[in-house]
């Protein structure tokens, strides 16, 4: 969330595409395969559900973007935001407890009533309500474009928007149908994940729409939303002083070990430890730490997490990903076991570039 009362002279326009991705598999290197279509889709902002991911943490995934996300030990129903690195010194917390079905609802407008009027808010949720086609009744809240027919769930979203003064932005662009199917399973086609933001913000929003072909997703189906924001101008990364480290890990190399034990016997006057002051003690050891086994650069590496990846990965990624693309064009049984088989080739491609990786090192 960006407070614009805070925004200074040193803002400037920036066009965010925000993404609300579906279920993602916890496929070894997908965090890396999500960055990569990120880029490619020129996306800032990426929202996904239904996770596998464990825990609670942030990691980077490569090419400049960073992973948020909150899971559960089942590893099913998790959640996460990817953001761009110029957007992450902006996140203030995130995280989400699972809650009861009919608890939810009412703690959402808690949640939402605790947020300043003046803060912009932009939500991507699967709701897994139907709010219709058509909007009579409903105009300031919600346009035309929906699909079929409105279902209870459905009417709870646009209840909810109404008592929170939001729209539901994917109903306010005329689009096909195929580009405004959300969720997509055998015969199924549904709306069902939706972007809301406050009513004063919709007038930043040029355009909403369902992206076809990308393979990141299985039946939940990525829905796009461009809007322009106000973003604060951060520091450079290499403006920023990190604090650099003692190289201790050279202590595993017996050269390094030898050196060190030596200084630091001449450093302590041939003692083990300097009578009743263990503090002057730990100094000598850190001091002569510094001395024999160096400084980190101050540094911070990028792309820890994804390293390993090479273009025969991605590769073997861009083939499935036009596989994908042939079998939603043309479901028929072929294309599938020729998508399905692409599949299993990216995982093992994947699993052997991590391996070989490791085993140069």
């Amino acid at each position: 969330m960006a407070k614009t009362k805070e925004l200074s002279k040193d803002t400037r326009n920036k066009i965010v595409d925000l993404h609300q991705a579906g279920k993602t598999e916890s496929a070894i290197g997908k965090g890396r395969e999500l960055a990569d279509m990120m880029e490619r889709r020129k996306v800032d902002i990426l929202c996904v559900q239904e996770t596998r991911w464990k825990g609670s943490k942030a990691r980077s995934i490569g090419a400049g973007f960073k992973l948020f996300y909150y899971g559960v030990d089942s590893k099913r129903n998790g959640l996460g935001v990817v953001l761009k690195e110029e957007f992450v010194r902006n996140v203030l917390e995130v995280g989400c407890e699972l809650e009861e079905k009919e608890k939810f609802w009412s703690e959402l407008d808690e949640v939402m009533e605790s947020i300043p009027t003046g803060e912009r808010v932009v939500m991507g949720v699967d709701f897994n309500g139907h709010v219709g086609e058509g909007n009579r009744g409903d105009e300031e809240v919600m346009g035309k474009f929906g699909v079929k027919e409105r279902n209870l769930e459905g009417q709870m979203v646009v209840d909810f928007a109404k008592r929170m003064d939001m729209a539901v932005v994917n109903t306010y662009f005329q689009k096909r149908e195929e580009h405004r199917v959300t969720y997509k399973s055998g015969g199924r086609r549904t709306q069902i994940d939706y972007i809301l933001c406050r009513r004063g913000n919709l007038k930043e929003i040029s355009d909403c729409k369902v992206v076809v072909g990308e393979s990141v997703a299985r039946q939940h189906r990525m829905v796009v939303c461009r809007m322009t924001l106000m973003v604060c101008k951060k520091k450079n990364r290499s403006e920023i002083e990190i604090e650099k480290k003692t190289k201790w890990w050279k202590l595993k190399k017996e050269e390094c070990c030898e050196e060190f034990r030596q200084k630091l016997r001449q450093a302590l006057g041939g003692q083990v430890l300097l009578p009743d002051d263990w503090e002057t003690t730990a100094e000598v050891i850190r001091e002569t730490g510094r001395k024999v086994l160096g400084l980190s650069s101050g540094r911070r590496k990028e792309n820890k997490e994804t390293w390993w990846w090479n273009e025969e990965v991605q590769d073997s990624i861009q083939g499935k990903r036009l596989a994908k693309k042939k079998w939603d064009m043309d479901r028929t049984e072929e294309n599938r076991q020729e998508y399905k088989e692409l599949q299993r080739r990216v995982k093992r491609g994947v699993s052997k570039a991590k391996q070989k990786a490791y085993d140069e090192l």
